[in-house]
């Protein structure tokens, strides 16, 4: 007796756990990492392209300042012993003064960008989630 009522309840059990397999492989469950849709949705590729555009003048001027920077120091490098003492401290001062305002110009820029992408980032994101809700 004792067998047979062992029996049965291995029987369920076995037949219970592939009710519940067959149960879980009913089921999908879709996940959706709402960041990533956003970042290749084609609507944010257009943004970006389009933030590049806008922002690509002010960066040039930041390379071109950064070049004038670097022509300084060579200058001043190549001219060790050669210039006047107040050759180099013009040299040096003109140096100062392009570093701090590629310095402040760098992080208006980064600013700028960092707000603008936000605020697409978050106007999509919105319409995303908008759209899912009617689903």
């Amino acid at each position: 007796m004792f067998q047979s009522v062992a029996v049965r309840t291995g029987l369920l059990c076995l037949a219970l756990s592939s009710l519940s397999g067959l149960a879980f492989a009913q089921t999908k469950v879709a996940v959706i990492n709402l960041q990533k849709a956003v970042l290749e949705s084609n609507e944010i590729k257009k943004a970006s392209t389009a933030l590049e555009a806008k922002f690509r003048p002010r960066q040039q001027e930041l390379e071109k300042l950064q070049q004038e920077i670097e022509r300084i120091q060579q200058t001043l490098q190549a001219g060790q012993g050669k210039l006047t003492p107040q050759g180099e401290a013009d040299l040096n001062a003109e140096g100062t003064r392009k570093q701090t305002s590629l310095t402040r110009r760098t992080e208006d820029l980064q600013k700028d960008v960092d707000a603008e992408r936000n605020e697409i980032l978050a106007k999509s994101s919105k319409q995303m989630q908008i759209g899912r809700a009617h689903v």
